[in-house]
């Protein structure tokens, strides 16, 4: 198992990059030599004041009163980030609290700019409602689905782990959401460790069983915008502004909640029920990385070293920097 999940990461990730670019996931605006910078984001489509933000245009124009032009790329799952900021093809994103630890042990340069997602009941361990699984032991022998490198891995370990339950006891099948949902609903897999919107979706829609939850041991799972370094250092402004526009999403949506499902609905073709399940599991917010959310993301750094996931010792705070989170809520608090 050693080195299992930096390699499967790596890989997941370059292969997500190359579609990205191959296959158009990623709808590239050529820049123009009146322009100052073309900037790199990246994102999981998810409902969540990014997808606001984005749809609204408020991104776009935002960056543009600074001279700038944004390439907008899709991923899977947490790991490809990582790849692309490795490879100076991606600037910002945002992910899970697992593919930053994976990410660090990579000796990938990038930070987390701040907190965006405090969610308690947003990730889980799924059976189909017709399952005969009834418990963490039942799944001795079965088949797990679940994205490398992703915080659904470090989930589904802890959880293993929790029920005294050695990885080797089971099958893990190493799928990207779209391959692991439609595995889960054809039931060629027996379960599934994966995160909202696909695990509100699968309970709303399919009722599907939540064997087990983050909440039900005691985790968080938190998620963070991440930049790359480099880019943070020669463009602290338009750093700044980034998180400026996700904070006002951020603001909107929790001022709005009715419009927010309804247009999140429309976006992703999903029913109302659905986004309203997701959103109640995963409040937004947009604030520092606080000593607790240190402490919990070193729990994880430390449990997947345990587990011989990783094979690097880490120190999360090292990649943390709340400077432009501070700074933004500094500017919004004065103009109130």
């Amino acid at each position: 198992m050693k080195n299992l999940l930096t390699k499967a990461a790596v890989t997941t990730g370059l292969l997500a990059l190359q579609a990205s670019f191959v296959l158009g996931t990623g709808t590239v605006q050529a820049a123009t030599e009146n322009d100052h910078v073309t900037v790199n984001i990246g994102y999981q489509e998810s409902a969540g004041p990014f997808l606001l933000a984005l749809k609204k245009g408020w991104f776009t124009s935002a960056f543009a009163k600074l001279g700038a032009k944004i390439n907008w790329y899709t991923f899977q799952s947490g790991p490809a980030f990582f790849t692309a900021i490795a490879s100076n093809h991606l600037d910002f994103g945002g992910v899970g609290n697992t593919p930053v630890v994976v990410g660090q042990a990579s000796n990938v340069q990038f930070k987390e700019i701040a907190v965006t997602g405090l969610g308690s009941n947003s990730e889980g361990l799924l059976v189909p409602a017709n399952s005969p699984i009834h418990s963490m032991a039942d799944l001795k022998g079965k088949k797990i689905a679940v994205a490398p490198g992703s915080s659904a891995y470090n989930f589904l370990y802890q959880a293993l782990n929790k029920a005294k339950l050695q990885p080797s006891q089971v099958t893990i099948e190493q799928l990207q959401p779209n391959e692991a949902e439609s595995a889960f609903d054809s039931h060629k897999i027996d379960a599934w460790a994966i995160w909202d919107p696909y695990l509100s979706t699968e309970v709303v829609q399919h009722k599907a069983k939540v064997l087990e939850g983050v909440a039900d041991l005691n985790l968080k799972n938190t998620e963070f915008s991440i930049a790359r370094t480099a880019f943070i250092q020669q463009h602290p402004k338009l750093t700044e502004t980034y998180l400026q526009v996700l904070e006002k999403a951020t603001a909107w949506q929790k001022a709005h909640p009715s419009q927010a499902i309804a247009l999140y609905s429309q976006i992703l073709n999903v029913p109302k029920s659905v986004i309203a399940h997701d959103l109640v599991d995963a409040p937004p917010v947009v604030q520092p990385v606080t000593n607790d959310i240190i402490q919990q993301q070193q729990s994880i750094a430390n449990f997947l070293y345990s587990q011989h996931v990783i094979t690097t010792k880490v120190d999360v705070s090292k990649v943390v920097d709340n400077t432009f989170v501070n700074a933004t809520l500094k500017n919004n608090s004065k103009s109130k």
